[in-house]
C-alpha cells in the first residue's frame, strides 16, 4: 500500500515527527504535490488548511487529515475527507494505516462523517522518535500546564506535562552534531511545568556533555523559555554545557493587565528578572512578544512598545501579530488595529534590526522560520 505525504509550506515540524513515527511501523511515505494512490496524508492548520479543502474533497484517492485545525474541527473535515486523525498522530495514525490495510475496525482517535471514539492513549515520548533525519530536533517535553488563551498546546497535547527520559535523550543525540531541544519551556524539563527544578535539566546535559563533538542549544527556537523558569543557576548551566550566544524568552506583552488577561502565569516583573539574568551571564536576550490581542487597550499596547524599546537597548524582541486559533478560548476573534504610534515604534525598531517577526502581519508568523 502506497502512502503519500502532502508537501506543505509550514509543515515540515508534523512531516518529520509522523514520518518517524511511520517508518517504525513499515510505512515510508512518498512526499507529492497533489492527492496520489493509494492514500495521502494531510498536516492542515488554520492558514494553510482553507486553501486545501476543495483538493481534498475532489480528491479519487484515500484522504487522511491531522494536524491543529483538523483537531480543533474534526467535525467539520469529515465531510471533506475520509479520514481525521484527532489529537496526537504519533501511534493513532500508523494503527489507522494497518486498519485500512487489513480492512480492520477503525482504531480510537480516528473521525468519519458516520463515527468517532476519542483516543485511548497518550503518547509516551520515550515509545516513539523524536523526529526523523529530516529534522534535527529532539523533542524533550510535551504538553503544558498554563492555559494561554491563544494557545492550542494544552488543548492538543494536555495540560500534563511528559518528557522524554535523559536514556532516550542521549540515544537520539548521536545522530546529530547540533544538539536542539524541541519543547514547550525547555527549562520545564523533568518538572511538573509549574515549579522550576534546575537539577533535572543539569542532569541531562551532564549526560550529552560527554558525547564528543556535539554543540548543544539550550533556549533557542524551537525551544523557547518561560521568564519565570530562568534563574542564574539556569542560565550558569546553559553557560557551562551549551554553544549559544542568545536565549529566547517567552514574554508575550509589556504590560501586567494584558499578562493577565491571556492567563499567561508570569508578570513583567519575571521576565525583567530574567533579562537581567541572561545579560548577567554574556546572554544575549530575545524576547517574543505577541501584538494586537482583542482586548489590548492603546494603553497596554503602548506599554509593550516602550518594553521593547527598552529591551531592544540590550537584546533583540521577535514580534508576532495575534492570530486567532480554532479549539482556544480566544477562537473566533480578530486581532484589534494598531494605533499608528505602535505601528511607527516597531517599524522604527525593524529598521534598526532590533526587532525581527510578523508584527504586522498574523499570517506569517506562520512561516517565517520555514524556508520558501
Amino acid at each position: 500500500m502506497r502512502v503519500c505525504w502532502r508537501k506543505i509550506r509550514g509543515q515540515r515540524n508534523s512531516m518529520a515527527c509522523l514520518y518517524a513515527a511511520c517508518e517504525r511501523a513499515g510505512y515510508n511515505l512518498d512526499f507529492v504535490n497533489g492527492p496520489e494512490n493509494d492514500i495521502t496524508l494531510y498536516s492542515l492548520n488554520s492558514i494553510t488548511g482553507p486553501s486545501l479543502f476543495q483538493e481534498i474533497r475532489s480528491a479519487d484517492v484515500i484522504t487522511i487529515v491531522g494536524g491543529p485545525h483538523a483537531c480543533a474541527r474534526w467535525d467539520e473535515l469529515t465531510s471533506i475527507a475520509d479520514y481525521v486523525v484527532v489529537g496526537e498522530g504519533e501511534f493513532t495514525l500508523p494503527r489507522l494505516l494497518r486498519c485500512i490495510e487489513d480492512d480492520l475496525p477503525l482504531p480510537p482517535g480516528v473521525a468519519t462523517s458516520t463515527s468517532f471514539q476519542a483516543a485511548d492513549h497518550s503518547v509516551l515520548l520515550d515509545g516513539n522518535p523524536s523526529f526523523s533525519e529530516h529534522k534535527g530536533y529532539i523533542e524533550i517535553s510535551r504538553g503544558c500546564p498554563f492555559g494561554c488563551t491563544y494557545c492550542q498546546t494544552p488543548r492538543i497535547f494536555g495540560n500534563k506535562i511528559r518528557h522524554r527520559s535523559i536514556d532516550s535523550i542521549v540515544k537520539l543525540a548521536q545522530s546529530f552534531h547540533d544538539i536542539r531541544f524541541l519543547s514547550p519551556n525547555a527549562l520545564a524539563y523533568g518538572t511538573d511545568g509549574i515549579h522550576p527544578e534546575i537539577r533535572h535539566m543539569q542532569a541531562l546535559l551532564r549526560e550529552l556533555a560527554k558525547m564528543p563533538d556535539k554543540d548543544i542549544f539550550l533556549g533557542t527556537f524551537p525551544g523557547e523559555i518561560r521568564p519565570e523558569f530562568v534563574s542564574e543557576e539556569a542560565v550558569d548551566l546553559i553557560a557551562r554545557y551549551c554553544s549559544n550566544t542568545k536565549v529566547h524568552i517567552g514574554a508575550q506583552s509589556g504590560a501586567d493587565s494584558t499578562l493577565k488577561k491571556i492567563r499567561r502565569g508570569h508578570t513583567l516583573s519575571d521576565v525583567w528578572n530574567a533579562v537581567d539574568h541572561c545579560v548577567d551571564a554574556g546572554f544575549i536576550p530575545v524576547i517574543d512578544i505577541i501584538v494586537g490581542f482583542p482586548d489590548e487597550t492603546d494603553d497596554e499596547l503602548l506599554k509593550t512598545v516602550s518594553f521593547c524599546r527598552e529591551v531592544s537597548g540590550i537584546g533583540y524582541v521577535h514580534a508576532h501579530r495575534f492570530f486567532s486559533l480554532p479549539g482556544t478560548p480566544l477562537e473566533g476573534r480578530g486581532s484589534r488595529d494598531l494605533i499608528p504610534e505602535v505601528e511607527s515604534a516597531l517599524g522604527s525598531l525593524a529598521l534598526s534590526g532590533r526587532l525581527t517577526g510578523s508584527w504586522n502581519n498574523p499570517e506569517i508568523r506562520f512561516f517565517s522560520k520555514v524556508p520558501k
